[in-house]
Parts: C-alpha cells; structure tokens; sequence
C-alpha cells in the first residue's frame, strides 16, 4: 500500500523511443566509416557481408523452427538485416544510397518495435488493472476486519467497565449502615465471597 513514488527522468523516459534510430544510425556511421578505409568496391569485403548476412538469417530461420523464441529468431533476423544494410552502406560509392537504405531501415526498425512497444504496454495495463484490484479486495478485507477488532475491543471495554461497575456497587453496598449478608442469602440471593463476610 505504501509504494514508493519514483519519477523517471525524460531521457530515460525517451531513451527507448530512440534506440531504433541510434542502433540503425550506428550502423551507417560504421559502414561510411568503413567505406572510407577500404570498403568501397571492394568484392571481398562485399562478400563478407553477404557471407554474414545469411548466416544471420539462417540462425534466425533454424532459432524459429527449433526453439520458437521469438526474441532470439527477431535479434537473429535483425543481425542479418544490420549486415546486410552495413555491407551496401560500405560497398557503394555517394551517400543518397545509404541514406535510403538508412531510412527504410528506421522505419521497419521502429514498425517492428511499435509491435513490441503495444504488446509490454496491455501487458503493463494488465498488470496494473490487477494489481488495484486485488488492493480494492485486500483494502475491503482489511476495513472489514479493522471494524471488527474495533467492536470486539468496544466489547471487551464494555465488559470490563460493567465488571467494574459490579465492584464499585458490592464494595458501595458493604459499607451501608445495617447490611446483612445472612439476610440476603435467606431471601435466596447468592452467597457472597467469604471475604465479604
């Protein structure tokens, strides 16, 4: 009930949004870097890639039939795709190329992680929805018990006043002047405690 109230900061808030752009923004930093050690034309980096890019693929298509993890077949797949978009990114000469390349992988990136986005946040309104209600139940069963340790104290001081009560009116009733226990008990009233007598 006493949860800790923690705000997060706008960029750890937004950090997430933007790890599509940073990740694919990465790779063409990296393969324009390459480009321009070597990478340009060359066949042999160019094959490299393609060598890679499929692997990655066939990593993702053996991870999906054999394991059913989505996660591992989505990273699998993305490698090959992240490969794939490097390797044309440094092969070709210019920049409006990779630019596009650029680009259309941003918008799948985001599209596929708009997926994932929708799916963590029901799950997260699932859980929330949960959660108060079980505190609305757990809130209900704590008022109903608190009211009923109040009324069994209320009782027990209701109790203990009427016992009091009873003493103040035996020890009152001792003192007056020409109280006889043995008339009480020949008119048929309990007998008093011995000490009384």
């Amino acid at each position: 009930m006493n949860e800790q109230i923690v705000a997060r900061h706008w960029v750890a808030a937004a950090l997430p949004k933007a790890a599509p752009a940073i990740a694919t923004s990465t790779v063409l930093i990296l393969a324009r870097i390459w480009n321009a050690n070597g990478a340009e034309h060359s066949v042999g980096n160019a094959a490299l890639m393609t060598v890679l890019s499929a692997g990655a693929a066939a990593a993702g298509v053996v991870a999906g039939n054999a394991t059913g993890d989505s996660v591992l077949t989505g990273t699998a797949f993305a490698a090959s795709g992240a490969l794939a978009f490097a390797g044309v990114a440094g092969y070709s000469d210019g920049l409006p190329l990779p630019l596009l390349l650029w680009s259309l992988a941003t918008a799948g990136a985001y599209a596929l992680a708009a997926r994932y986005w929708r799916h963590d946040r029901r799950e997260t309104v699932a859980f929330e929805r949960e959660t108060s209600e079980r505190r609305e139940e757990y809130a209900h069963i704590e008022r109903v018990e608190t009211l009923r340790a109040t009324t069994q104290i209320e009782v027990a001081r209701t109790g203990a006043a009427y016992a009091e009560q009873l003493a103040q009116a035996l020890v009152t009733r001792a003192t007056l002047p020409g109280f006889d226990p043995k008339a009480l008990e020949a008119a048929g009233l309990p007998e008093l405690p011995q000490g009384d007598r």
